[in-house]
């Protein structure tokens, strides 16, 4: 239990429903629809829209989203893939004669079609109890009223303030600047776009008017896109994938997301005792450190759209955790993995909800890096992702960029089952990351009991291309063991990624956790 004389949060617990997202207004809105006669799907739905209008520097309908989903009276879990794939006309040996080593960051060729919109109406019309019309009207009123800009987003906000181009500056900044905490952000051309999807389903989107200001914009940046390239989209259900780790079952998306990662991850903790060692002492920090340089390289050289991939089994095999933990130096710290094509970012939306017949639903939705490519459509504002910048340009490789093909997705919703029985959907925000937070919040739960508020209150370490990042809430001894094993050590000048997780106890409670360094929070009844 938490010292109630510290700043801190308790969890949240409820018996009907219960959300957890990373924004207030979020909260609400997921909670009026469940009290509203709405399931977790609904409130999942309207949520995730509304998330785009309070969060628009991580998150929005020229985005990407993917579902796990836990039907009510039923043990089973469906993954939705909601990413979008590159135009036809994407071409890496185009992009290699321009001199580019890899996919241009904030350009049109990094513009993937966007996918979250097509599975929101496949996620509503396969397992939701309300209109969709109904879902999204909060959202329709929040962006043509506005909403006030919250701590964390205006911060976020003022540093992506540069990259922001062309119409996009118009539609998100107030006189050339990044809004200020309080100040009010209205959308009202997405206001628009979304009450044609809530009257024409996904064809208010990808087809007509919407459809055409999209294709038109992208392509006066100079992007192949087509209006049969945003016609043709279309989500896709898939098997999860998983793992045991002492006792537990870690579900995740299949690829292209990178949730195979995060059981290799795992699966080479599991080679040692972890829970004996200080929850928040260096040699866990540093094993940790270790585990995710072996499962990253392994990510970089196999994850790709699973049409391409040949690996996967490879990852999730023990033989290959156990080979690779046997690399570990306890003492040592290892070069990092090889970079992908991805830059560092950490842009990114993660909301559960639990309804009162246990459907349970997981979803994580991004534009990629901040405000993603920096381009947004001219007419009705619409900001584009850059997730094609998750593709690589080398020839051969799965991952190499291609038209019609989905890139590595660095976005993974979690669940945890225990002898078959969903207890916890969850997910860890932050880009390159999410792997390493899955593996953290489940070692904090699993090896030192952590309630669940304080798993993701825990202070987080991660080394990626930045250094080792270790955050303000470790001790200076920490980072000076940590150094000393050979650790390139910074403190980061932001928190490491975000959380939300429900815990469904035994008893039928639900336990909602949601994490202080957001502006979100969880909410039953």
């Amino acid at each position: 239990m938490r010292d109630f004389q510290l700043p801190g949060r308790s969890a949240v617990h409820a018996s009907n429903g219960l959300c957890a997202t990373s924004h207030p207004l979020a909260s609400k809105v997921a909670l009026d629809i469940l009290q509203a006669g709405g399931n977790a799907a609904d409130a999942a739905i309207g949520a995730g829209v509304l998330l785009g209008i309070c969060e628009p520097q991580m998150t929005g309908i020229g985005g990407d989203c993917f579902v796990l989903l836990k039907p009510p009276g039923e043990e089973r879990i469906v993954a939705l893939n909601g990413s979008g794939r590159a135009p036809a006309g994407l071409s890496a040996a185009l992009m290699r004669e321009k001199g580019h080593e890899v996919v241009p960051l904030h350009g049109p060729e990094s513009v993937t079609v966007p996918g979250a919109v097509d599975a929101f109406c496949r996620l509503s019309a396969d397992w939701g109890n309300l209109d969709l019309a109904q879902v999204l009207a909060p959202a329709i009123r929040y962006a043509e009223e506005g909403v006030p800009v919250a701590p964390r987003t205006a911060a976020d906000w003022a540093v992506a303030e540069p990259k922001l181009q062309g119409a996009a500056r118009q539609y998100y900044l107030f006189d050339g600047a990044a809004p200020r905490v309080g100040q009010i952000f209205r959308a009202p051309g997405q206001a628009e776009v979304l009450r044609r999807i809530a009257a024409q389903g996904r064809a208010g989107f990808y087809e007509g008017e919407v459809a055409e200001d999209m294709v038109t914009s992208l392509r006066s940046a100079g992007g192949t896109h087509t209006l049969e390239d945003f016609a043709a989209t279309a989500c896709t259900y898939g098997e999860p994938i998983s793992g045991h780790y002492r006792g537990v079952e870690v579900v995740e998306h299949p690829p292209n997301g990178q949730g195979a990662t995060a059981i290799l991850m795992l699966n080479i903790l599991a080679h040692f005792d972890v829970a004996s060692l200080d929850p928040f002492g260096a040699e866990r920090a540093h094993l940790e450190a270790e585990a995710a340089k072996l499962a990253y390289d392994a990510r970089n050289r196999f994850m790709a759209d699973p049409s391409h991939m040949s690996r996967l089994a490879h990852m999730l095999s023990p033989r290959t955790a156990e080979q690779l933990a046997g690399l570990i130096d306890r003492t040592r710290a290892m070069p990092s993995a090889a970079p992908l094509s991805e830059s560092v970012h950490r842009e990114t939306v993660y909301l559960t909800v639990v309804d009162r017949d246990r459907m349970a639903v997981s979803l994580i939705c991004s534009v990629y890096h901040s405000f993603g490519s920096g381009l947004a459509s001219a007419r009705f504002g619409i900001n584009f992702q850059n997730r094609g910048a998750g593709f690589c340009l080398t020839q051969g490789h799965p991952n190499e960029a291609m038209g019609g093909k989905r890139p590595m997705h660095t976005i993974i919703p979690g669940m945890i089952r225990r002898d078959g029985r969903l207890v916890m959907p969850f997910g860890v925000m932050g880009g390159a990351y999410q792997p390493a937070g899955h593996a953290r919040l489940v070692s904090n739960l699993v090896d030192f009991g952590l309630d669940p508020q304080e798993a993701i209150d825990a202070p987080r370490s991660f080394s990626g291309p930045d250094g080792m990042l270790v955050e303000r809430g470790y001790p200076d001894p920490v980072r000076a063991a940590l150094a000393a094993m050979g650790h390139d050590v910074r403190i980061p000048d932001e928190p490491i990624g975000g959380a939300q997780a429900i815990l469904i106890g035994e008893d039928g409670v639900l336990v909602g956790a949601s994490d202080p360094r957001k502006d979100g929070c969880a909410l039953g009844y």
